[in-house]
């Protein structure tokens, strides 16, 4: 599954120096606005150490992790949704990632200018969300336009129901509202919000950059950002982005784990951060365990078995029969398949089982 978070935030707040910590792509770091003006893009593995626990046991010949694209988008100026700036690059981008990590500026540093003069996270949360709201406002009236006369004198069910959808959309819009905070009951008017892939309907986290002093605490910034979006049931992470870097620099893992018990940090913010990508995404990790390989594979949570065994290959999905299942924690007791199954620990599972995160899969198939 290709899924993507895109970074976004206003110019110099540390966007890019977190790229660089997540990546091993190279964004250009630079005092200076727009210095990444293409989108860059970083394949980074999501952290798991269940995968080194089983192949302990296992000795694969090698293991495989799951991972999330991750975007660097250019910096958005007030405007955008007019054109400003790179807005209109900005918002292209942004509009084909699936999830948003918002960067806001937590840390003064008189040597780092702010587009805008001072250091004040909540104005510059607010600058990017009215640009973006801006943006799904002027998409929503194209709609309306589109559809109303339809919806009021024929009688298109569907018509009707997308009008109901776009002007609750355009009610919340114009209150300066995003679209996410918008819900829908019945399963049409989900799939009819889903597919107008409005940019503010896209689940976001806060990362809060903060100076090295404020990495494990946070600071006065953080709380004011905590207060500003607490109705908006969104995660917020506080991260070091320069002192991320410096941890980057270390050649092992030792010197890693020391720094960051010396900034009191028990592990990394980019671990932090991959992991809480992948939860706000809303996926899960089932894990298939052999000789080859120990592999992470990347499902949606509430997905069934057959689904699952379609990400490994569509035919294991068509002629799905049944699934194996082993549970992470009985593998690891038990310390082979063959001990799991003579415990009686291997599951035969159908096709409404729903697969659980950690779950060890094997599936039968026959196409």
């Amino acid at each position: 599954m290709a899924l993507q978070c895109g970074i976004v935030g206003l110019p110099n707040v540390g966007k890019s120096t977190l790229f660089n910590c997540l990546s091993n792509a190279k964004a250009q770091a630079a005092n200076f606005p727009f210095c990444t003006i293409e989108p860059n893009v970083g394949v980074i593995t999501v952290p798991d150490d269940r995968l080194n626990k089983l192949a302990e046991l296992v000795h694969p010949g090698r293991i495989v992790p799951t991972t999330v694209e991750i975007v660097d988008i250019a910096g958005l100026v007030k405007g955008a949704s007019k054109g400003e700036g790179l807005g209109n690059k900005f918002l292209a981008n942004i509009r084909e990632t699936d999830a948003i990590i918002h960067v806001l500026r937590c840390f003064d540093d008189e040597n780092v200018t702010h587009v805008d003069g001072t250091v004040n996270p909540v104005r510059d949360k607010e600058i990017i969300d009215t640009e973006l709201q801006l943006k799904d406002l002027e998409t929503i009236e194209g709609r309306i336009q589109r559809v109303q006369k339809q919806a009021q004198t024929g009688g298109d069910k569907v018509a009707k129901q997308t009008y109901d959808v776009l002007v609750k959309f355009k009610e919340a819009l114009e209150q300066g509202k995003s679209a996410r905070t918008v819900q829908f009951e019945s399963k049409d008017e989900q799939k009819i919000a889903h597919d107008l892939f409005l940019l503010t309907s896209k689940p976001v986290m806060y990362v809060c950059n903060v100076d090295e002093a404020s990495a494990a605490t946070g600071n006065a910034y953080v709380e004011q950002v905590r207060e500003s979006v607490k109705d908006e049931n969104a995660e917020i992470l506080v991260v070091a982005a320069k002192t991320e870097a410096d941890i980057a620099e270390l050649d092992t893992y030792e010197d890693r784990q020391l720094f960051l018990q010396e900034v009191g940090l028990e592990e990394s913010g980019v671990n932090r951060l991959i992991k809480s990508a992948y939860k706000l995404l809303n996926l899960e990790t089932f894990i298939t365990a052999g000789e080859m390989e120990v592999k992470a594979w990347t499902y949606r949570k509430g997905w069934k078995a057959p689904q699952c065994a379609g990400v490994i290959h569509t035919d294991f999905e068509k002629g799905f029969i049944r699934a194996e299942v082993i549970k992470y924690e009985d593998y690891i007791q038990y310390g082979s398949e063959a001990a799991v199954r003579e415990a009686g620990k291997l599951s035969v599972e159908g096709k409404e089982y729903i697969v659980q995160d950690g779950d060890i899969m094997h599936f039968r198939f026959n196409v």
